[in-house]
């Protein structure tokens, strides 16, 4: 049996937050970037969480994504940044 379960997105838009958030972000998604999961290994796992995050700078969309697994310290930093600051106030 399989499921999934998605999530409303939530968006954040950097033009809304103080300069030092919006620096902090956007170091955050660079190093991201920067960092791919570890190659060799699919990521799969038996109910390991699956992310996506889609950042829109300039006219372009950048999507990144990583599972539990094989989640790098980098995305896992953003992940946290995001659902810290985008939670309702």
């Amino acid at each position: 049996m399989a499921a999934a379960v998605r999530r409303r997105p939530q968006a954040l838009d950097t033009s809304t937050l103080p300069e030092t958030d919006a620096a902090e972000l956007t170091r955050l998604v660079t190093t991201a970037e920067a960092t791919p999961p570890p190659t060799g290994s699919d990521g799969l796992a038996r109910d390991a969480m699956t992310y996506a995050i889609t950042v829109e700078d300039n006219g372009g969309t950048t999507v990144l994504e990583q599972s539990d697994p094989t989640m790098t310290p980098a995305f896992a930093a953003l992940l946290r940044w995001l659902k810290t600051h985008s939670a309702p106030r």
